[in-house]
């Protein structure tokens, strides 16, 4: 089983985000919206959310990444970073899935290191979302004759079979 952590409300850019930011200030503050910046540039395809009060970075709607600031730390944490690549040995956790790396602001940290963390996390998702959305492809056999349909998320469409006009709610792009 897969066990992607799916998040339906995710978007380009949350105003909720821009609104945690803006309350995290200091060097705590400083140092978590340096880091979610570089989730946001991880490519085009990055969306976010606030998930349990700290900004989130997924895919479509898989979540990679997220920031969280507290009293005397920053963790950077990934929901899939039980199973990606540490070289370095920065990422912290016991738990099944799930790692972090925290961060002070009194201590140095590896730049390198996290960033190609980070990369990993993000390229790691990319392609688990992408082989999800091929098992589902292979779930349902060819058409007959291609039908030419482009979808969008939220434009209408007419089902083939049924001939009902039906609205996708989500649409990948591979």
């Amino acid at each position: 089983m897969n066990q992607l952590l799916r998040f339906s409300g995710s978007v380009k850019r949350d105003p909720a985000i821009e609104t945690w930011m803006k309350t995290h200030t200091g060097d705590l503050g400083i140092i978590a919206q340096h880091w979610f910046e570089v989730m946001r540039k991880c490519g085009d395809d990055v969306r976010e959310l606030l998930h349990d009060g700290h900004p989130t970075a997924c895919i479509a709607d898989a979540a990679f990444g997220y920031v969280n600031a507290f009293k005397a730390h920053v963790n950077v944490g990934f929901f899939r970073g039980a199973e990606i690549a540490d070289p370095e040995g920065l990422l912290e956790g016991t738990g099944k899935f799930m790692r972090h790396v925290k961060l002070r602001s009194h201590r140095d940290v590896n730049v390198t290191a996290l960033s190609k963390v980070i990369d990993t996390a993000y390229t790691d998702m990319k392609e688990r979302v992408r082989a999800e959305l091929q098992r589902a492809r292979s779930c349902y056999p060819p058409p007959k004759r291609p039908i030419p349909v482009q979808l969008r998320a939220g434009a209408p469409f007419q089902c083939q079979k049924s001939r009902r006009e039906m609205r996708p709610q989500f649409c990948y792009r591979i």
